[in-house]
């Protein structure tokens, strides 16, 4: 597939509201208010900016500013007086909107996130995909791994599921004011599942004797897809750094790095402070894809692919990232392409990177199949 290179960039604004269309009763339905974030991602041309400072390597920044300069408005604010029904949906399509009004070229999703649970993602077909986290705490152990994993010691963690609804094929979609399903809707969906997952030893479930990432994610959407038909993925963070998504056909796993790092920026203007010696800490995020074992049960080791790209982290974590060897900028895009040739020998499953030099704000690089970890 046709690399692909995104500029990714996040916002936080803070608001109040009523969604009046929700049935009497309904706690949404009353005066509250939320700390949102708006996300966007955008296939930006290089050298982008809304103003007249633009340079190769400064997207990033100016995907970031333009997107401010469209929340601005919803920030502090009643959102009722701007929107008749203000769900994550459609404040993502009013955050959208203006961002094409604002003549910000190539966007490819747009992403509202009202709480730390829940949210709506823009794909790019226009579909709003709803997202609801949900958490228990389980044990488990894995009995097809070699002997001595650690992961063959009965052990547990405090896993997270997000399971993701396409509001178009749940109903909504269709105007303003159309609700196909809501946050409290999904949450009585998971509320049979909790029961069952929590508090457990998963590999006593039927189904779930190998309970890895991948197998847990294929038992969600066993359980979930046939009375649910507008589910569309399925996720499943086993730590807070490594996780499964499943489409009902594709698997992708990631495992997520953090490092130190300092750099200049030589290519920006005189008198940027971008030029000056900085530094950030930076988010990684490793999509890889690969058959899933039936034997063993996943697609890949979380520990392997750790292990297999020390190596490159050791070149990236608490050095200068404007001194790396090869044709390299110390922007987010020139990183992540810089990552991807280092790491292809060693990852050859190895499908999208993601690098946030601040919370959101970063670059996507993306040459497999964009499959079920599409949303920012």
């Amino acid at each position: 597939m046709t690399e692909q290179l995104f500029h990714i960039a996040a916002v936080p604004f803070e608001a109040a509201l009523r969604v009046p269309v929700l049935p009497a009763g309904h706690r949404a339905a009353r005066l509250h208010g939320h700390s949102y974030r708006a996300r966007v991602r955008a296939a930006l041309p290089v050298g982008w900016s809304p103003g007249p400072d633009g340079f190769a390597g400064g997207e990033t920044d100016a995907l970031v500013a333009a997107l401010a300069e469209v929340v601005a408005p919803l920030d502090y604010a009643d959102l009722n007086a701007r929107l008749p029904v203000p769900t994550d949906e459609n404040l993502a399509r009013f955050v959208h909107a203006g961002l094409r009004d604002a003549g910000v070229p190539g966007v490819a999703t747009v992403g509202l996130r009202s709480t730390e649970d829940t949210g709506a993602d823009l794909a790019p077909d226009g579909h709003a995909h709803l997202w609801h986290r949900f958490r228990f705490e389980a044990a488990h152990q894995l009995p097809q791994v070699p002997a001595g994993h650690p992961c063959g010691r009965m052990h547990g963690h405090g896993f997270e599921v997000i399971l993701h609804l396409d509001q178009d094929l749940a109903g909504g979609g269709t105007g303003p004011a159309d609700m196909g399903v809501d946050f409290d809707a999904i949450a009585a969906l998971w509320a049979p599942l909790h029961a069952e997952l929590d508090h457990a030893c998963l590999n006593d479930i039927p189904g779930l004797e190998n309970p890895t990432s991948e197998l847990l994610c294929r038992w969600l959407w066993a359980r979930l897809k046939p009375a649910v038909p507008a589910l569309s993925w399925v996720t499943v963070y086993e730590t807070a750094t490594a996780g499964c998504h499943f489409d009902g056909a594709h698997y992708r796993i990631w495992k997520e790095l953090r490092f130190e790092s300092a750099l200049r920026l030589e290519q920006a203007p005189d008198g940027d402070r971008r030029r000056r010696l900085h530094g950030h800490s930076y988010l990684l995020r490793l999509h890889l894809s690969a058959p899933l074992d039936e034997v063993l049960g996943w697609t890949l080791d979380y520990g392997d692919v750790k292990a297999l790209f020390k190596p490159v982290y050791e070149r990236l974590d608490h050095h200068r990232l404007d001194t790396l060897t090869g044709p390299v900028g110390a922007d987010p895009a020139g990183l992540a392409r810089w990552i991807r040739e280092q790491a292809a020998a060693d990852l050859p499953w190895l499908e999208r990177i993601d690098l946030q030099q601040t919370p959101g704000c970063g670059a996507v690089l993306c040459w497999g199949e964009l499959g079920p970890a599409l949303p920012a």
